[in-house]
């Protein structure tokens, strides 16, 4: 049951294209402070990533969408899932390794302020690694294991324009599972522009 709960891949330079409903609150604007919530049809916002690289005989892409709920004006919950191609054909006479990622998550955002926010996410991860090569069938042998994450952390976004905003975000892994592809300690950074529609 936990496998169908979350998962998670994360990428360290994306490009961000949002579909976005009243999440960001413009410059100008200042949350007042009030007890009324934001009307039902606003509470609603959506979003996403989507992540690429490619360089000599290596290709990524990942698409991560987003669904987030405005508890108040400055509190936020939401889920994410994620997905990601990878090919990597730079280990010659070995064949190209086609493999693929999967996952989702859950967030809670609070604004401290229009442009900064803290951010907490429960993450779990399915991720493809090579055990072994098999020789006689030029294949690569592979398991699949689940990763958890629990990242904490926070970002900054800067309206740009019309419906156009600019963010970086970083987080951290608290858990530091053994079977994770990552670093322990390193941090998790993303960035890019959103454009809402």
């Amino acid at each position: 049951m936990k496998h169908l709960f979350l998962a998670l891949i994360f990428t360290f330079t994306s490009l961000s294209f949002a579909n976005v409903i009243n999440s960001i609150v413009d410059e100008e604007e200042s949350i007042p402070v009030t007890t009324n919530l934001p009307a039902a049809e606003s509470r609603w916002y959506y979003g996403g990533n989507i992540g690429f690289s490619f360089w000599n005989d290596y290709f990524y892409l990942g698409v991560y969408p987003l669904v987030g709920y405005k508890v108040t004006p400055k509190l936020s919950l939401g889920a994410k899932v994620g997905y990601a191609y990878i090919s990597d054909d730079r280990y010659e006479p070995f064949p190209a390794l086609k493999t693929s990622n999967y996952g989702g998550s859950i967030f809670s955002r609070y604004r401290i302020i229009p442009q900064l926010y803290a951010h907490a996410e429960f993450a779990y991860w399915s991720y493809e690694n090579i055990s072994s090569f098999n020789t006689l069938e030029n294949t690569y042998n592979t398991e699949r294991f689940w990763v958890p994450y629990l990242l904490l952390g926070g970002g900054i976004s800067q309206n740009i324009g019309p419906n156009t905003w600019a963010f970086i975000e970083v987080l951290f892994d608290v858990i530091n599972d053994d079977n994770s592809p990552y670093e322990s300690g390193a941090p998790f950074i993303s960035f890019g522009v959103g454009v809402g529609f």
